[in-house]
This record gives structure tokens, sequence and C-alpha cells, in this order.
């Protein structure tokens, strides 16, 4: 074979193997048995005349020409992707295939908007494979759709760093009114809300030092400006809900959070009022980028923010400098 006539599924084997070092995971990811894909690396590798990883019974590590064809590899398969959002999922000789599964960042595993419209898209499409994954922080689930490894993410797109956005597309979803996680015993816990007036001289934790979750802990910190709430300094982050539950209690520092993150044993989260702030919530994916899922996703985003009204700021809410001049912005 020419190395001009490469199978994109060659070099996406190859490319799954070079980010996880390991040919189990990559066959995992890429929903194929190990030995097929083991069988496809040593295709592309006969192809180009090139050995392309070491293997030991301990590790996989890639060789100069395995690096050296990374960077290429990935860019033939954006133009894949591109080619095919342009064409259509059924145009080419791959007319009639299933779509490979669609891998959606979800942050949390729990209830919420993102989880919401999952579950639409899933009844849209039933016969595509939308699989969720849970990586905390849009900054870093960003920077894994736009290398390909992720395929759609939810947050707060607006937040992101220029240079980490320009490669996605987004569709906003819902302005997300934010509440506040407090330990049982807390003096604010015993209401139905909390003003954020209440919050003036507390200590209140919103990822700060999580290189994971920079776009949220910007919005944070300027919501928190000139109203006297402190942000909690850097601190070791917590992983897994219980983790992060014990920590949270342990400090006795509110949490800022969205209305529909999970309810915690032995915590109480409740809305933040006057005025209502919002966190506005995208999907984001890469731009060029086309698959069924991704359709029924948007579709489901649409829908319910119209049955919902998701799209539409209460009136007097605070929403991001960004946005603040947007439809009903305050």
């Amino acid at each position: 074979m020419n190395p001009r006539d490469v199978e994109p599924r060659l070099l996406r084997g190859f490319v799954a193997v070079a980010e996880e070092l390991h040919f189990t995971r990559a066959a995992a990811r890429l929903y194929v048995a190990q030995q097929a894909l083991s069988r496809d690396v040593r295709r592309l590798e006969q192809t180009l005349a090139a050995t392309l990883f070491v293997r030991t019974t301990r590790a996989v590590e890639l060789t100069a020409d395995g690096h050296r064809l990374l960077p290429l590899a990935r860019r033939v398969l954006r133009a894949h992707e591109e080619l095919t959002g342009a064409f259509g999922a059924g145009a080419g000789p791959a007319a009639g295939a299933a779509p490979r599964p669609l891998l959606v960042d979800l942050n949390t595993d729990g209830p919420g908007t993102a989880r919401t419209v999952l579950e639409r898209a899933r009844e849209l499409a039933p016969d595509c494979e939308l699989m969720a994954r849970f990586e905390s922080g849009l900054t870093h689930a960003a920077a894994e759709v736009a290398a390909g490894r992720l395929d759609v993410a939810f947050g707060y797109a607006d937040g992101l760093d220029p240079v980490l956005r320009a490669p996605l597309a987004q569709r906003p979803v819902r302005y997300e009114p934010l509440a506040v996680l407090l330990p049982e015993g807390h003096p604010l816990a015993a209401g139905e809300s909390v003003p954020l007036d209440a919050l003036a001289g507390e200590t209140v934790y919103a990822g700060a030092g999580n290189p994971r979750t920079l776009e949220w802990t910007g919005l944070a910190r300027e919501l928190f400006a000139g109203r006297g709430i402190l942000m909690a300094p850097p601190a070791p982050v917590a992983m897994g809900m219980d983790e992060f539950r014990r920590v949270m209690v342990k400090t006795g520092n509110p949490v800022l959070a969205t209305v529909g993150f999970l309810q915690m044993p032995g915590c109480v989260k409740l809305p933040l009022t006057d005025p209502v702030p919002l966190s506005p919530l995208s999907m984001v994916w890469r731009k060029g980028f086309g698959h069924p899922g991704l359709d029924a996703l948007q579709a489901a985003a649409a829908g319910l923010a119209t049955e919902r009204g998701w799209l539409v700021p209460p009136a007097g809410s605070w929403l991001p400098a960004p946005l603040t001049h947007g439809p009903g912005g305050g």
C-alpha cells in the first residue's frame, strides 16, 4: 500500500495508542478488540516502512518516527472529520456503517443540565452510542476536545482562554442559576435560599488552584468582586465525591455550585438570590466535526431550551461581563 492510501482507521488506532501509551486502554477507547488494533498498527508500520512504537512487557513508547507522525495523523483525522461533516455521514464507502461512539463530557457524574441534554439526545438518536465522561472542568475538557480525545463538552465556554476556545464551535444551552453548597449546621443553611449579600465575609470555594476549572474560578472571582466574598485559597483537589464532601465538611467553607449539582449527605444546597447569578452554559465541539450524535445533542439542547426557557434570563439576574449586555442581562 502507498502511504497516500492510508486508511483513516489505521491513523485513528495509531493516535489512540500514542495518547494512551497502552494497547488495551486504546482498544477500549475505540471499542475494538486489542488484537485488531495491534494488527492495524502493524499494517500502518508496514505501509510507512517505519517503526512507530517500542513495545516492552512494561510499557509502550513512541519512536522518533512515531513522534513525527502524531501531529500529521491528527491533522489528517481532523480533515477527514471536516469532510464527513460537510458531505454527511452517509457519504463514501463507509455508507450504512454505524457511527463510532460519541464521547460526551458532563463535568461531574450526577444530575444537571448536561445530563438532561444527553438523556434527551439518546432518546432522539437511539441507534447512536453516546458515552458519558466526567472530566471535572471545561478548561481541561476543552483541551481534550481540541485534541480529539473527547467529542463534546459542557461548561462556561465564554470563560475559556481565547486560544483554547479558537478551535471549538459552541452552542448556548442555558443560563444556569447558581447555588451554594453548605455544611449542615452552617448559619446560612437554615433558610430556603441565600442572598448574595449574606455571603459577605465568607470564604467560598470555587476551584481556585485547580488548572482544570480556570473558567469556573474566573466566573466566581467576577461574581465575588465588590461583595466582600472571599475566594478560598488553592488546596489539593479532592478526587471523588466522598473525598470532596469530607474536605468540605472539614473546612466548613461554602462551595459555589449550580442549582443542578448533586445533593450530598451532610450538606445543604441552596439557590443564590438577590440577584440570581447565572452561569452561561454552552456545549462545545471541534470546528468541522460531524456526527449524528452531535446533531441529536444540538436538537436536544434546542428543544429543552424552548420547553424550559433555559435561554431567557430572569429579570434583574446577574451575568458575567461578556454577556451582561445580552438579552435580559443586568
